[in-house]
């Protein structure tokens, strides 16, 4: 019944030709220094061939090469523009694209988990896919009490589809490296693969949603769909219509865009405090721009939030050591900074470093809480990624020295994605507002 696991050897071979490739292009590169043409020139064509095929082959499998491709999708700010630009389009097609799933197969697998009789619980039931995602795709259809809903079928053997692939990436995440400067591949592809079984569960991601769905019910910014049936391998959802984030990015107004980025920095931040959860999935395929009654003007849109399948439980919220680090780094405290980082575990003991030089590291990351609005853009972001991934500046040196412990990863992962998608935005953004509301101990009087 699945072609995920019928196609296995065809997906290893298409990933495993990957590093093949790159070495390939290593020659042909060494051969272009060789006669003559410079090194800086070499590397930006090797960076965008590399690219080119790894983007290609990540848009043609689901599972977990597309997952990874999604994730990967949200730092585009930071490559070069030159190799940014003509995969731009590539990139965001990751999000929200993959071959759909035969007919056949859906029916099958609604028919093994919701009973044969299934269709009698749907007035319609489109059989073309609205969406198609790493380990699922989504059909529209109309509930028998009449609401629209969307219907999300697990793909067959999407579990080992999602294992193999991971493990597959990880052989050459090294190989990865340059084309995201700053970002670490291999904790990356390790964490995602240590959530595999949590986003495979729709039982799991069933209760996420429905949290989120009850604490933003009467919400004037956020909005997110109510869980109207769940089984094994599908669930129902109410739907939600709206502009996809990726078509704000590529074609929304200034408006648009900065009240999409508004409203994202909001539900980042405020998400973890009302629900104790942080959704930890910030594509812009997950999210729409929701149109309000028109003569409210961009104050009256909202932002829907799609796919809880990976969440962070956080039951106090985010650690209140963030807020704190981020408001003494701004008031220049760094001995203060340096000893919270070193109790929390991101100074590993047997380092010794100097606080000054530690505050200088992060005040230019940390620069959009400090202003009353902040424009983040893709030349913001090159320019944080560049400082970080130069093996000559300062900030490399530091950087390697300082240890991310780990229930701080996803939460460092969705931040830095958020970040990546506010770039993509190219939005304004009031974030320092948000943290005083929501984060916990930025405000005096939260710490």
């Amino acid at each position: 019944m699945s072609d995920l696991p019928r196609k296995a050897v065809t997906r290893t071979a298409k990933l495993a030709a990957l590093p093949l490739g790159f070495a390939g292009r290593a020659t042909w590169g060494l051969g272009k220094r060789i006669g003559g043409r410079s090194a800086e020139i070499v590397a930006r064509e090797l960076q965008q061939r590399t690219a080119e095929q790894l983007f290609k082959v990540l848009g043609e499998l689901k599972g977990g090469a597309m997952k990874f491709g999604q994730a990967l999708s949200v730092f585009e700010s930071a490559l070069p523009e030159e190799v940014a630009g003509p995969y731009r389009a590539a990139l965001t097609k990751l999000q929200d694209a993959a071959p759909p799933m035969p007919t056949r197969t859906v029916h099958a697998v609604l028919e093994e988990r919701l009973g044969a009789e299934w269709r009698e619980l749907f007035l319609e039931f489109e059989d073309k896919p609205a969406a198609a995602a790493s380990i699922g795709q989504v059909h529209r259809a109309v509930w028998h009490d009449g609401r629209e809903v969307a219907v999300k079928v697990q793909y067959p053997g999407a579990g080992e589809a999602l294992l193999s692939d991971l493990t597959q990436l990880s052989r050459f995440a090294r190989l990865l490296g340059p084309l995201i400067p700053g970002m670490d591949i291999k904790p990356l592809i390790a964490e995602m693969r240590d959530r595999v079984s949590e986003e495979l569960d729709y039982g799991l991601e069933a209760a996420a949603q429905q949290k989120h769905a009850e604490e933003f019910a009467d919400d004037p910014d956020v909005r997110v769909p109510a869980v109207v049936h769940r089984g094994d391998q599908v669930l129902v959802t109410e739907w939600m219509d709206g502009i996809p984030l990726a078509e704000v990015i590529a074609d929304g107004t200034e408006e648009q865009r900065d009240r999409a980025g508004q409203l994202l920095a909001r539900f980042l931040f405020s998400g973890p405090a009302r629900t104790g959860l942080l959704h930890a999935d910030p594509h812009p395929g997950n999210f729409r721009l929701l149109p309000g009654d028109g003569d409210e003007g961009p104050e009256g849109w909202r932002l829907g939030v799609l796919d809880f399948g990976t969440v962070d439980r956080l039951p106090g919220g985010l650690p209140e050591t963030i807020g704190i680090c981020l408001r003494m780094t701004l008031e220049g405290d760094a001995e203060t900074v340096y000893e919270l980082l070193r109790a929390d575990g991101f100074v590993r003991e047997s380092v010794v470093l100097d606080p000054d030089a530690v505050l200088e590291y992060l005040l230019p990351i940390i620069e959009p809480a400090e202003a009353e609005s902040f424009l983040f853009t893709r030349g913001w972001m090159r320019t944080q990624a560049a400082r970080i991934a130069d093996p000559r500046s300062p900030a490399h040196q530091l950087g390697k020295q300082l240890n991310l412990p780990p229930s701080y990863l996803l939460i460092h992962r969705v931040t830095l994605s958020t970040i990546g998608v506010l770039c993509q935005l190219n939005a304004t953004v009031r974030l320092r507002a948000e943290l005083e509301e929501w984060l916990p101990g930025f405000t005096t009087a939260a710490g």
